[in-house]
């Protein structure tokens, strides 16, 4: 069947011709203010985007003006150089990579240039975000109706290159219904107007005015030519994305030009500035979750619901639920699911919540009398409903990387159809999965028919690729004939444009090329994408040659098979770790937009580094090194990351193997060694504060160190801890529990851990503290010393190995630390078992109270608090028990949406990183902290977010210990 799909074809995109590269950067250089890269390592980063794609750019241009992308074209046109927009870099179907000249609009050119509140528009710039034009028109309740899952961080230039479309197109159609007017420049450097006639094209030069009269001419010529066609072959469905999109042209659409353009993915025209539509904002939602036998059943009801008129309606899966379970990702989220195999999501807005809640009502009202009537749950918590959405917005992370099952694979993520026959189409294209032996949830946009999958193909053997194009060419039949669209969403690219003439017929597709080549006549608009393409089994990122390298690792990777190179095959390109405002992930992008310096951008580095045809050097690459240096190993990726890629351990595994049989700079052994240095300077505490407090002393130890000029080094305690604890009277009997002293507060902050013997002598505990000089080596881990890290380890397992094998708790008060053994330590030795006892052993004390103090009740503390999360103690150790605790004492908790406070370990008192610290810590955390009120505690377990916090405010912040334990009436001393 199908036997015409060969694989060895050629391919039907032209062949490069060769390029003066090396004249092209000097010139560019030259000409614009905006940054200029042709090195490999930026063109690696740049060589594919979300999808299964890879092709490595010529270089990359990031304009800070429109005139930088004016002179970028007018360059590329006289070097005959291809040219590809880019925005955020998440699509799926491969139109954001490309042998081209790679202009990135998303550093500079984002800004919001106008909202006209009263005629409910804004003009903005390719690079704005979608989420901060959505939370600027908020202010005046009015919002942007397309919203993808990526609405944190895509563009909206991405947007119209794609004509993306979201929850809430149900409420206002594809990103082609809100686009007014564009700016727009071609390649032979004609800039122009289409939109609405109000004067803002006017002052067109007569050289525009010539062209823009041109394309008028030939569009209509084209509408003349193709209309019928055009009426017949383009369904009349909610979600249709495939192809050029040419019934905006027909006259009795008003020949809308601007709406044509949108979704054409940067083949035709650069986009330079839009102006979007805005709708008003329902200012009350409420979530109405439906519970049916099946998906199938669910999607059999979508005419049905969509009477009741929501602003959205998703469905998903009992495949997708099951995977979420599978991957730990959002368990508490899932249980708020009503009864059922297949749910639908239905989101009713209104001008109150009285009025949205009595929209859902009804509708629940009238299924209620239905036979087959569905479970059904109706939220009132805003933040549980926020919960419910992130089940659905997962669903990419749920089903990319599930343990004991293939990675899965975009390729055929987005179809739609009719939504009266969703239900059908569901049910046939399962049995094609069937029939190929594939695998994939099912979930998506139900309420337009759309219906977003990832599959498990075989894209790296030749008979599996080969079997993936019988696939898509047989599923793009089976939508045909419901009359769909083989994209409801995310475009064609290159892995869906070889399917167009299954839906379209040879008459459009030649419709298509007459307008691509309207545009661009000589086809260097991101050429090979959309028309004439690329088949879609071509520049495959693995294919049937992937062959990375497979180095012996100090980490095990025991959930990627134990291999580095399956680990970086966790980024799929999604691009979360992009976002700006929210979250922790990823600290160094929110600090610079820097691709680069995102998890995403880290990991592409890596892949290439392991690929070894463009970064050449492997684990010397300078480039891969560069981009790890600004990483502050915060692990948020490791948490917020849809598919948990761990940064911090891949940066780690790679400086071990960087610095292989050569010297570290001087920082590593200064700060790698911390705990060494610190028990050297416990002997004579007085005379080493002297030292690092006097000058010319401080200075000096400041440049032998490489530490900022900026930066206080912290002096050392008269006494530490384990001295003072070893020469007190014996403490309470009880429960015996160890109290980790490790080396910050041990040598620094003796009073934290004192804090924390009074808390759990309070709460019946008898506490030991471990004998002899140990230390997790959580600072070795910073400069890729693992062997050491390892031994480490192996001292502290074997000091430890009678309280290990007793079950005694290990109560830990750095965060940082406590994460080495409940997470590095299973990744070194996996199999190793009391490596797992200590894992499980190890708490916080705030875990430890809370879960393993049967009827704990912790003291009243009468204060406000603002509550800032070290970095790894979100990722790795979730905030709960420590949220938990604080509000049973009865404070007012603020918690921060800080991030990570800049300081990580010693990054921050690095010279080199100072100013990226200061920019990541002033970003929530430092503003926060000087706005509140004298009387407010600042609350921080994390020896480095105290230390940020004390060093650039002022104020002091207390860890949870000492906040108990003032709240049992014992101030510091506590011993």
């Amino acid at each position: 069947m199908l036997s015409h799909l060969n694989e060895h074809l050629p391919s039907t995109a032209p062949l490069q011709p060769a390029f003066d590269v090396r004249g092209l950067d000097v010139k560019l250089r030259q000409a614009i203010s905006g940054e200029v890269r042709f090195d490999d390592g930026s063109r690696a980063l740049y060589a594919t985007d979300a999808s299964n794609y890879r092709q490595v750019p010529i270089g990359v241009v990031i304009p800070r003006s429109v005139d930088d992308v004016l002179a970028t074209v007018a360059l590329c046109r006289e070097f005959g150089v291809p040219i590809l927009s880019r925005g955020g870099g998440t699509s799926l179907c491969g139109q954001c990579c490309n042998v081209a000249v790679v202009i990135d609009f998303s550093k500079y050119l984002n800004r919001i240039q106008e909202i006209d509140v009263a005629g409910k528009t804004a003009w903005v710039e390719p690079g704005v975000v979608l989420d901060d034009l959505r939370t600027a028109a908020e202010q005046h309740h009015l919002t942007f109706a397309p919203d993808p899952s990526t609405h944190s961080h895509n563009t909206l230039g991405g947007m119209i290159g794609n004509n993306s479309c979201g929850v809430h197109s149900v409420m206002g159609g594809e990103t082609s219904e809100n686009i007014l007017a564009l700016d727009v420049l071609t390649y032979d450097g004609v800039r122009m107007h289409f939109g609405a006639h109000d004067g803002e094209g006017a002052g067109l030069t007569a050289a525009q005015q010539a062209r823009t009269a041109q394309i008028h001419t030939g569009l209509a010529a084209l509408v003349d030519r193709y209309g019928e066609e055009i009426r017949r072959r383009f369904p009349e469905i909610p979600r249709r994305v495939s192809g050029y999109n040419l019934p905006p042209l027909l006259p009795e659409n008003g020949f809308n030009i601007a709406r044509s353009l949108v979704g054409s993915e940067g083949t035709c025209v650069v986009v330079l500035r839009a102006k979007a539509r805005l709708l008003d904002s329902p200012q009350a939602r409420s979530l109405l979750v439906l519970g049916y036998p099946d998906v199938y059943a669910a999607a059999d009801h979508i005419d049905e619901i969509m009477k009741f008129a929501p602003i959205g309606l998703e469905g998903i899966d009992q495949k997708l639920i099951e995977d979420m379970k599978a991957v730990h990702l959002h368990p508490q989220e899932v249980q708020l699911l009503p009864n059922g195999g297949g749910w639908l999501l239905v989101e009713f807005g209104g001008a109150t919540i009285q009025e949205s809640e009595a929209k859902a009502r009804d509708a629940m009202r009238a299924l209620a009398t239905k036979r087959d009537a569905p479970s059904m749950k109706l939220f009132d918590d805003p933040e549980q409903e926020h919960l419910v959405w992130k089940v659905r917005e997962a669903g990419l992370g749920a089903t990319a990387h599930v343990p004991d099952k293939p990675i899965t694979w975009e390729g055929w993520e987005d179809a739609s159809v009719p939504p009266a026959q969703l239900g059908d189409y569901l049910r046939r294209f399962r049995e094609l999965l069937g029939k190929y032996q594939y695998e994939g949830d099912l979930y998506g946009h139900f309420g337009q028919g759309c219906v977003h999958t990832r599959i498990d193909f075989d894209l790296t053997t030749e008979s599996g690729i080969r079997k993936y194009r019988q696939f898509a060419h047989e599923a793009a039949m089976l939508v045909a004939s419901f009359g769909g669209s083989i994209s409801g969403e995310h475009g064609d690219g290159q892995s869906k444009a070889e399917l167009l003439p299954i839906m379209f017929g040879s008459t459009i597709m030649q419709a298509f090329r007459d307008f691509k080549a309207l545009w661009d006549p000589h086809g260097k608009m991101n050429p090979g994408k959309v028309i004439d393409a690329f088949r879609l089994s071509d520049n495959l990122r693995l294919g049937a040659g992937y062959r990375p390298i497979e180095p012996k690792t100090t980490f095990m990777f025991p959930d990627d098979t134990g291999r580095f190179s399956r680990a970086l095959l966790r980024c799929v390109g999604v691009g979360d770790c992009r976002k700006h405002d929210i979250g922790t992930m990823c600290p160094s992008y929110m600090a610079t937009r820097e691709e680069r310096y995102s998890t995403r951008g880290r990991a592409r580095l890596l892949f290439e580094a392991l690929q070894g045809n463009v970064l050449r050097d492997q684990w010397r690459d300078e480039s891969v090194k560069e981009a790890l240096d600004l990483c502050l190993s915060c692990k948020g990726c490791k948490s917020e990351c849809p598919v948990h890629v761990d940064m911090a351990t891949l940066r780690a595994e790679f400086l071990s193997h960087y610095y292989k049989g050569k010297l570290r700079p001087r920082q590593a052994y200064a700060f790698g060694y911390i705990d060494r240095w610190a028990k050297l300077a416990a002997g004579a505490p007085r005379m080493v504060n002297f030292l690092l407090t006097r000058e010319p002393f401080a200075a000096a130890a400041k440049a032998f160190t490489g530490v900022a000029s900026q930066r206080t080094l912290p002096t050392f305690a008269h006494e530490t801890f384990d001295h003072a604890f070893r020469r007190r009277a014996n403490g309470t009997n009880g429960r015996r529990v160890l109290l980790w002293a490790d080396t910050f507060n041990n040598y620094w902050h003796p009073e934290t851990l004192a804090a924390a013997v009074f808390v759990l002598e309070r709460a019946g505990c008898e506490v030991h503290v471990p004998a002899g000089h140990l230390c997790c080596g959580r600072p070795l881990y910073e400069f890729g010393m693992l062997d050491t890290a390892v031994r480490y380890l192996e001292n502290v397992m074997h000091a430890l190995r009678a309280d290990i094998e007793a079950g005694t708790p290990l109560i830990v008060l750095e965060p940082a630390c406590a994460a080495v053994f409940r997470d590095e330590l299973l990744n070194l030795m996996p199999h190793n078992e009391q490596a797992n006892r200590l894992a499980k052993q190890t708490q916080l004390l705030s875990e430890f109270l809370m879960h393993d103090v049967p009827d704990y009740s912790p003291p009243h503390v009468a204060h406000k608090a603002l509550l800032h999360g070290h970095c790894i103690h979100k990722a790795v150790l979730k905030m709960d028990s420590e949220i938990e605790v604080l509000k049973r004492t009865g404070m007012d908790v603020n918690v921060l949406d800080s991030g990570c406070c800049g300081m990580a370990g010693s990054f921050g008192f690095d010279k080199s990183k100072y100013e990226v610290s200061m920019r990541v810590g002033e970003r929530v955390l430092l503003p926060a902290v000087r706005e509140a009120a004298a009387d407010t505690l600042i609350v921080a377990d994390g020896y480095s977010c105290r230390e940020q916090i004390a060093q650039t405010t002022g104020r002091r912040a207390l860890h949870l210990a000492e906040v108990m334990a003032q709240g049992l009436g014992r101030e510091a001393p506590y011993l």
